[in-house]
């Protein structure tokens, strides 16, 4: 702890991991490494988002997510920008809020993601799986993220919402609007994030209208309507919990689908033994999810005094809990933590869903999207080549990829 501590002395925070050009430019490994070795639990002074604590290994982590009443969702957010009442507007969505308000909203969407309703749409997300990847041009360059990545989630997100099909780019938009937490630092990009999430909320409001007094059907927005939970939301909580569930289905898949083409393409030990062992793809889309880890951190704040780790956490402090350096924890995952392996035996143990009451609510079905794909491909004998780097997210929130130039061959 004092190592690190005295380089914080020097001027901008080393580890102040908070920072985006870690990031873009793929570089944060190092620093968690540190952090995970010396100091899991690690105060921060100075940053774009105030003084904060770094939670950066898995037990203190699961620790946190197993206290929801100690360590609350809904007091701060769930980002590390804060709340600033003369520029913000208060959106309120589930996964920000804390019992009982909570379970009742999660109750309400939960059963379009039940082991039935994931059966009822596994057809139907392979048939589009495989129209698209048939459509793919082969020994040719794309960009896999526009095409394949972006293209499947968003038509996943419009049957969901039962959202009109020639819209569905719109809610990719709304979504790299609403998770963009770099946007928060100036006023000017507040008020347009702002201008975009009111746009959101007045399309969905005119869908809600469309379907009031009418039986319901499998989709959210009928789901929120007919429960007891949901279907007297004011527009701002009805907003909040459309872009909760927005960014949740878009990120989580889309940039895990483009960590499966870059990833394995890295790691092409790795990719020959998922070609030439089909049967291991469940057990690889685990793997691939904990080495991506979509969304890096959830914020908590703490409601009172405590200890975590031997540091004395203050009631208000905010704590990052960064879900991307858990899922590298060699005391957990082993030494080969940062590389990815398909026969990975506990895999599965990965918080990228997070834990706890908290723990994604779609996760199922991301995994099915994911492992369809990877089914897909593998019928195809489809490789995915990566051509140049991927241009990446820059901010602390969102893990993932803009573009990512690739050709496909077959193997």
């Amino acid at each position: 702890m004092a190592t690190l501590m005295r380089a914080a002395d020097a001027g901008v925070d080393p580890f102040d991991v908070s920072r985006a050009e870690l990031y873009r430019d793929d570089v944060w490994q190092a620093p968690f490494a540190r952090l995970r070795a010396e100091a899991p639990v690690y105060r921060c002074e100075h940053s774009d988002y105030g003084p904060y604590w770094s939670v950066s290994s898995y037990r203190p982590i699961v620790e946190v997510e197993s206290l929801p009443e100690l360590y609350s969702s809904e007091v701060g957010g769930i980002t590390l920008a804060d709340f600033i009442p003369e520029s913000d507007v208060r959106m309120p969505m589930f996964i920000a809020r804390d019992r009982p308000v909570h379970t009742g909203q999660r109750r309400t969407v939960a059963p379009a993601f039940t082991p039935s309703e994931m059966t009822r749409m596994s057809g139907d997300i392979r048939h589009r799986t495989a129209d698209l990847l048939d459509a793919l041009p082969w020994n040719a360059e794309f960009d896999w993220v526009d095409t394949v990545s972006i293209e499947l989630t968003t038509q996943m997100l419009a049957i969901l919402f039962d959202f009109p099909w020639e819209d569905r780019r719109k809610l990719t938009f709304w979504s790299d609007w609403a998770g963009d937490i770099e946007l928060v630092k100036t006023e000017a990009s507040r008020k347009q994030r702002l201008a975009h999430m009111y746009e959101c909320g007045a399309y969905f409001q005119t869908l809600w209208n469309a379907k009031l007094n009418q039986p319901q059907t499998p989709d959210l927005i009928s789901m929120m309507i007919h429960s007891d939970a949901m279907s007297h939301m004011d527009p701002m909580e009805f907003i909040g919990n459309l872009i909760l569930l927005i960014v949740g289905g878009n990120d989580t898949t889309r940039n895990s689908m483009s960590a499966l083409a870059y990833g394995l393409d890295r790691f092409p030990d790795a990719r020959a033994k998922l070609e030439a062992e089909p049967a291991l793809i469940p057990n690889a889309t685990q793997e691939i999810i904990r080495w991506q880890t979509p969304l890096a951190h959830m914020r908590r704040t703490a409601t009172r005094d405590t200890e975590l780790m031997g540091q004395r956490i203050r009631e208000g402090d905010k704590l990052a809990l960064w879900y991307l350096s858990a899922n590298r924890d060699e005391s957990v995952f082993g030494p080969d933590a940062d590389a990815i392996v398909v026969d990975r035996p506990n895999a599965r143990r990965h918080l990228a869903f997070g834990h706890g009451i908290h723990r994604c609510v779609g996760a199922r079905l991301a995994e099915m999207q994911i492992a369809i794909l990877l089914e897909e491909m593998a019928k195809r004998r489809m490789r995915v080549n990566v051509l140049a780097e991927p241009t990446r997210v820059a901010a602390c929130f969102v893990h993932g990829y803009r573009r990512l130039p690739v050709e496909i061959t077959r193997y």
